[in-house]
């Protein structure tokens, strides 16, 4: 790990316990004395905390120094992704982290089935370890969009990933904003009423699920 997550990082006396004191203390077995990485995922900083006292169920550390260090990639991208499974959502976030994606939308589109619910406070979970695992100064943003016509007139300059003879490698520095299919894709009347300028594939003629086609078009744009 990177460094260890605490909302309350920056304070001069930190507590760790539960989880955090299983894996510091039990498991990679630091000492009083040891120097440990930690951040709140607020602020860009990272905070040194010295191991001051161990007991059976917490530890007690100080501050004793912190500095920004923002580990980010520079492009950001924000991918509107229809709806799709939550269990399939949560396996391909961590991968999305890393790569370095700014902002999730979730929508609902035409051939997203209407009985999914997003756990929002689990798939924070999965992001804060990936950065923890990673060493990114931030996680994705999360929200939710009511239809894909809010989403599209919210962000005007939005792409479409769907079967094309324009590819997303000749247009990924203009891509700052993209959509991305629940699985079945895109309903006709959905790419119908898109702006056709602005609907782009890939180089292949396979038909990918839609975490495949979310991860290919982040890893073009970002790394």
């Amino acid at each position: 790990m990177q460094f260890t997550y605490d909302n309350l990082a920056k304070d001069e006396v930190l507590k760790i316990e539960n989880d955090n004191y299983k894996h510091i203390i039990k498991a990679r077995r630091h000492k009083v004395g040891d120097i440990l990485a930690f951040r709140n995922l607020i602020d860009k900083n990272i905070y040194y905390y010295e191991i001051f006292s161990i007991d059976k169920r917490s530890a007690i550390l100080k501050l004793k120094s912190f500095e920004e260090k923002i580990i980010d990639v520079k492009k950001q991208l924000h991918i509107g992704w229809c709806l799709v499974d939550p269990k399939t959502v949560e396996k391909e976030l961590p991968y999305l982290n890393e790569l370095g994606v700014k902002t999730i939308t979730f929508i609902p589109s035409d051939y997203s089935q209407k009985n999914f619910k997003l756990n929002f406070e689990k798939m924070q979970k999965i992001l804060i370890n990936s950065s923890q695992q990673c060493g990114r100064s931030s996680i994705i943003d999360l929200h939710i969009c009511k239809s894909l016509d809010e989403f599209i007139s919210l962000n005007p300059d939005s792409y479409m990933i769907n079967f094309s003879n324009k590819r997303v490698d000749d247009y990924k520095d203009e891509i700052k904003t993209v959509i991305i299919g629940c699985e079945g894709g895109f309903s006709k009347a959905e790419v119908e009423n898109f702006n056709d300028q602005k609907i782009v594939g890939f180089s292949t003629p396979l038909i990918l699920k839609s975490q495949t086609a979310v991860s290919a078009v982040a890893s073009k744009i970002l790394i």
